[in-house]
């Protein structure tokens, strides 16, 4: 066994249970944010500043101005129900009144809470990047019916994932019926196997999540960041809009 699969071989092998555990960051007050009002920026000619994607060298996907003077950034796990809370309150209004402004930036990081997780996280990635949010708001927004076969087929799903590298998602993915989610949202049947039979592609993920999660301190999800700065406690829409305010996006 190699060094770069250990992280990853130690996140599929995570019960499901407790893989949910590390949903909800630890609840610390908020970091201290003061600036003046910034003024708006305007977008490229013809789109608005939230249909601009740019992948992060950290492997993030970043939601508008790649210069924005405040930068939100989300570790988030795509079976956590407090990240499927912040999407359904407050991801859309964050897109239309602040990263629309030119203002705010929204770069969105996978943390993998165990081996469903992973394969979420993969197919995510599977289309364009402009996919990558609405896709990710996708889950979340449909965490029950998402989540509840994974649950109810442990065993099968189980079986699945014993199976040889490059087959052991393919297949656990049929089990919990990820293919069918997914193709109704723009991502065909085979487009999706192919993208989870790339176990290096899947294992990149989950290292990058082990080793950031490390060096940033993020210790459960949501984690947000705001211009570098982690904001303890600060889970949901109704903390991080007064954070942004503060902040400048005003």
């Amino acid at each position: 066994m190699t060094a770069t699969r250990s992280p990853f071989l130690a996140a599929f092998a995570l019960p499901l249970a407790l893989a949910l555990s590390a949903c909800g960051a630890d609840a610390e007050e908020a970091g201290s944010l003061n600036g003046e009002p910034i003024a708006e920026v305007a977008a490229p000619e013809g789109q608005q500043w939230s249909d601009v994607v740019t992948v992060t060298g950290s492997d993030g996907y970043l939601l508008g101005n790649p210069d924005a003077p405040i930068k939100v950034m989300e570790f988030a796990s795509l079976t956590c129900p407090a990240c499927a809370a912040f999407a359904q309150d407050g991801a859309d209004q964050l897109k239309e009144d602040y990263v629309n402004t030119g203002r705010v930036s929204f770069e969105l990081r996978n943390q993998i809470h165990g081996p469903h997780d992973l394969m979420l996280a993969q197919l995510v990635r599977c289309g364009a990047d402009e996919t990558y949010h609405p896709l990710s708001d996708q889950v979340w927004k449909n965490l029950e019916t998402v989540l509840g076969p994974v649950f109810e087929r442990q065993e099968q799903f189980g079986q699945a994932l014993a199976l040889p590298e490059d087959q052991r998602f393919v297949a656990a993915a049929e089990v919990v019926g990820f293919y069918d989610f997914f193709a109704a949202r723009g991502i065909s049947e085979d487009q999706a196997r192919s993208c989870l039979a790339d176990f290096s592609a899947m294992t990149t993920i989950a290292d990058n999540s082990t080793r950031q999660s490390d060096e940033l301190g993020v210790t459960g999800t949501p984690t947000f960041f705001i211009n570098g700065s982690k904001q303890e406690g600060v889970s949901g829409w109704q903390a991080l809009e007064p954070l942004l305010q503060r902040a400048g996006a005003r």
